[in-house]
């Protein structure tokens, strides 16, 4: 047993792989072997103080079942058997499956007192009783590639979870500075909220200028127009606190006062601000804050006639009275072709309602007009001539109107009766398309979708209110322009009118003036605004219209007016010549 047997045996151990020889050495007793190589384990299994391998059960063959007692048996053959029998084992190791092996290396020892005759004698390696490989089991041809991990795989699962340590830090530190900087932006939005809403401490040493203008909110502050409605360099600015205090609205007329800088003081901001209200619209306080919304009112149909006629010798109001009468509350297109002569009808219009109706707050808004036009009208009207020319931005024309329209709507508020007149809704139209922010969403001609919204709210605002008050909008529209956009515009506004006044080119042409469709112009509920005999001639005489063309028509009305002195005798005389429907 001594250096004979250890010779072969240290031979045999280097014709084995290192799992091999970790299995015996585990079979053996041995630990700390995991992470030994192969020289060692060698050297460490041939050494005579290496103990002696357990005997283990074989493993059960998948044809025989053979007991323990066969490997006892086998043990007491001579050492030549053995020597052989572990060589033979050592060349069928190689071909073994991996599978095979692993149940070789979780098997259960023996009882040591079973095998207590033959425990010097030293058996070979365990793997050469081990059943032969099932035939399905495809052989392991790169064993040597199965490498335990070894200093460089650690180092480099260390690093990785090092780098994920570092990206899950970084990712917090993001996400808090994220937090820090929206925390940083609320108290600033709080604090910039809390100054608007911070009342200007007046003192009794304080020299306090007079102030009166129309005012105009915004998003996030508002502004005293006191040089008109476009902004100007007087302005006074005011608190969105102050306006939710005082109940403060767009259009209204505020009348108040602001601090005037010492003597030697630096302005900090660049306009003044408002530090005291003394009348709404011409009330108080708490009358404005009591007063009614304009969006909470009842509209009905309107029930009281406009008269447009003033003497025997203005055709153009008189035509208008009979065949598209205008009433309190009505919303009106002038539709009408380049050089018709809308702006001459407008203005006609506006003397109209100056001299019959002057308890009605007439407001004329001229958009994108000629500069001359706009002289020439603030000569003619004496109303309020709101206008802003041609050549100033559209953001201008789009302020002008939307704060016109909200004066307008506060004037009704008080249950006045107020009368717009606009030129044009074609171009304030394009105004907004040019101004508005883009949708994404086009209509045919370039017109943006969201464009049109704006217009439609301001042409809308006209109604005749049940509470009292009403707001009368007639606006002018340009058709047969060439242009597709303002055939778009004009299709949009089309059927939202109650009153329609068509001019026609052709007769503009031939100049005959009113240039005036007497049977493409009408007025919605027509029988509300004539009396039941008006309403009864007014029938025959469109039956005796119709039958005529667009120039006969309007000559023979222009012939008849010219024989009377007043609509109610041009009625009486076509009731005496038109032969009765019966």
């Amino acid at each position: 047993m001594s250096n004979e047997n250890t010779a072969p045996v240290a031979s045999d151990l280097k014709g084995m792989k290192l799992a091999e020889l970790q299995a015996l050495a585990s079979s053996r007793g041995l630990k700390g072997t995991s992470r030994m190589r192969k020289s060692q384990l060698i050297e460490l299994l041939s050494s005579p103080e290496a103990p002696a391998p357990r005997a283990r059960r074989a493993a059960p063959s998948s044809k025989t079942g053979k007991p323990v007692e066969k490997l006892v048996k086998d043990s007491e053959e001579p050492s030549e058997k053995t020597t052989a029998a572990s060589a033979q084992a050592s060349t069928e190791v190689t071909q073994t499956p991996r599978k095979s092996r692993r149940r070789v290396a979780v098997s259960e020892p023996i009882d040591p007192a079973s095998v207590k005759p033959v425990i010097d004698i030293e058996l070979p390696t365990p793997l050469a009783v081990q059943a032969p490989p099932e035939k399905n089991e495809a052989p392991v041809t790169a064993l040597d590639s199965i490498e335990l991990p070894e200093g460089e795989d650690a180092e480099e699962r260390g690093r990785n979870r090092r780098d994920r340590n570092n990206r899950r830090r970084g990712r917090d530190r993001n996400r808090n500075d994220r937090n820090e900087r929206n925390d940083r932006n609320n108290r600033r939005n709080r604090n910039r909220e809390e100054r608007q809403d911070r009342e200007e401490v007046v003192r009794e040493d304080d020299q306090l200028a007079p102030i009166a203008g129309i005012l105009d909110i915004k998003d996030n502050h508002a502004f005293v127009r006191t040089s008109g409605y476009l902004p100007g360099p007087n302005d006074v600015f005011v608190t969105l606190g102050n306006v939710r205090r005082w109940g403060l609205r767009a259009g209204d007329a505020v009348t108040g006062a602001v601090r005037q800088p010492r003597e030697g003081e630096r302005q900090r901001q660049k306009y003044n601000a408002l530090v005291r209200v003394d009348s709404v619209n011409g009330m108080t306080i708490e009358e404005a804050q009591a007063r009614r919304e304009f969006g909470k009112l009842t509209p009905v149909y309107p029930s009281e006639q406009l008269r447009m006629e003033t003497s025997a010798k203005a055709f153009t109001p008189r035509v208008i009275d009979l065949v598209a009468p205008v009433g309190k509350g009505q919303r009106g297109l002038i539709v009408s072709p380049p050089k018709a002569g809308k702006t001459m009808v407008i203005q006609q219009i506006a003397k109209a309602i100056e001299l019959n109706n002057p308890e009605v707050h007439l407001m004329v808004v001229l958009v994108d007009e000629r500069p001359e036009e706009v002289t020439d009208m603030r000569s003619i009207v004496k109303g309020e001539v709101i206008a802003s020319t041609f050549d100033r931005p559209a953001s201008d024309h789009t302020l002008v109107a939307e704060l016109a329209i909200e004066r307008a709507k506060r004037l009704v508020e008080l249950g006045q009766d107020v009368v717009v007149l606009l030129d044009s809704l074609t171009r304030l139209s394009r105004a907004y398309n040019l101004a508005a922010p883009a949708s994404g969403r086009i209509l045919s001609g370039g017109v943006d979708a969201s464009a049109l919204y704006p217009p439609k709210k301001f042409f809308g605002a006209a109604r005749n209110l049940k509470e009292g008050g009403s707001l009368t909008i007639i606006a002018s529209a340009l058709v047969e322009t060439g242009s597709k956009m303002d055939e778009v515009i004009f299709e949009e506004f089309k059927g939202t009118g109650n009153m329609e006044l068509r001019l026609s080119r052709q007769l503009a042409d031939r100049r005959i003036f009113p240039a005036i469709d007497v049977n493409a112009s009408g007025t919605r509920r027509e029988e509300m605004l004539f009396t039941p005999e008006e309403l009864r001639i007014m029938w025959k005489l469109r039956r005796v219209l119709g039958t005529l063309d667009q120039q006969s028509g309007l000559e023979l009305i222009l012939e008849k007016l010219k024989e009377t002195q007043s609509n109610a005798e041009f009625l009486m005389l076509v009731q005496k010549t038109t032969p009765s429907a019966d």
